[in-house]
Formats: C-alpha cells, structure tokens, sequence
C-alpha cells in the first residue's frame, strides 16, 4: 500500500502549534512570525508536518529574493520524506513567486539526509553567535537563553536562478 502525502496552506499561528508540540529542538517562531507555512497531511487528512518560511534572519541574505526555512517539522509517525516533501513545495512556492534562493539550518550533528534529497547543498559550518548572549541588552527584547544557541550548525542553499 502506497502512502500518499498532500499539502494544504496552513497558517502560520497554527504551524506553530503544530512546531511547539512536536519539534525535537525547537520553539515556535517568535511572536508568531514569517511569510508563510505550508503543511502536510497524510491520505486521511491529518496533519502530519509543517513548514514555516520566512525572511532571512542573518542581514547577509536580506536581498529581496532569499527565503529562509525557519521551521520544518514533522511527526514521528509521518512517511519518510515527508521533510524532502514540504522542501520541495516550498521551492514551487517561493520559485512561483520569484524567489532566487532558499536557506535553512540544520544541527551540525544532524545528517541532512532530507536537504541532501531535497536536492539542496551543503555550503557552510556556521558556529555559535558570541553575541547572543547579550542581544537582549541591545534590543530590549527578552530571551530565552536556549542550549540550541550554543551550537554549530550547517547552512544549506537551494538556487533556483536558472542556468545561464
């Protein structure tokens, strides 16, 4: 029997929901932020992963014409590829609308095994931001002080500029 996955538009309010139960590592997006999210549902209808994309959040890559996958989360029990899947609406999504590129993040110690069939390359090792730390004390804004901002992680890229 062959297990079908959909997708549906989801809102962003709801995707975090879904991320705040069910993500390893991660919190929902603060104050319920990005673009747009898209889900996935399995052949009965439930809802089985979502994908949360926003601006950049590096300054580096706030062109215009990148997109940051913010969240990518899905339940244990969803079919493999089911994040290859949600990566691969996304890029439909943000190609649809003109975009140029797509980056994200994963762990260093995550294997990337869902970017890699996604199609998306490997492009860098980022470490820690040393000033996380005291970021609360130049913008006002109160953080939690997360194990997950102490770690390495790597960048993946998605073109989709056309070969010239």
């Amino acid at each position: 029997m062959t297990r079908s996955i959909f997708s549906k538009p989801i809102t962003i309010k709801d995707a975090n929901c879904f991320v705040e139960k069910h993500h390893r590592h991660h919190r929902p997006t603060s104050r319920n932020t990005g673009r747009w999210a898209v889900s996935a549902l399995n052949s009965s209808g439930e809802l089985i992963g979502v994908l949360i994309a926003g601006n950049p959040v590096s300054a580096t890559y706030m062109d215009g014409v990148t997109l940051e996958v913010t969240r990518l989360c899905v339940k244990e029990s969803a079919p493999k590829g089911t994040c290859s899947f949600l990566l691969g609406k996304c890029r439909k999504i943000w190609t649809a609308m003109g975009g140029e590129k797509i980056i994200t993040y994963t762990l260093d110690e995550e294997s990337g095994a869902s970017m890699k069939g996604a199609g998306w390359l490997k492009v860098a090792v980022v470490q820690p931001h040393k000033r996380w730390t005291n970021k609360n004390k130049v913008d006002g804004i109160e953080r939690q002080h997360l194990e997950i901002y102490s770690r390495k992680k790597v960048r993946w890229e998605c073109s989709l500029k056309e070969a010239i």
